[in-house]
């Protein structure tokens, strides 16, 4: 799985971020990014994926 979600970090980055978080402040965030500029929407996909495990990212 941990493969998969990176590569959508590369294709599609709000992707691999609402796999980890769903609908959250972190998608909103990255759909942001993206559209701004593809670059920064991977760059901070791979950011959250790096920073917090799937299976505790919904926990508060």
């Amino acid at each position: 799985m941990e493969f998969v979600r990176l590569l959508l970090a590369f294709v599609l980055p709000p992707a691999s971020v609402y796999i980890q978080f769903g609908i959250s402040k972190h998608f909103w965030f990255n759909c942001l990014l993206t559209l701004l500029g593809f670059v920064p929407g991977v760059l901070h996909a791979i950011y959250v994926m790096a920073s917090r495990r799937p299976g505790l990212a919904r926990l508060p």
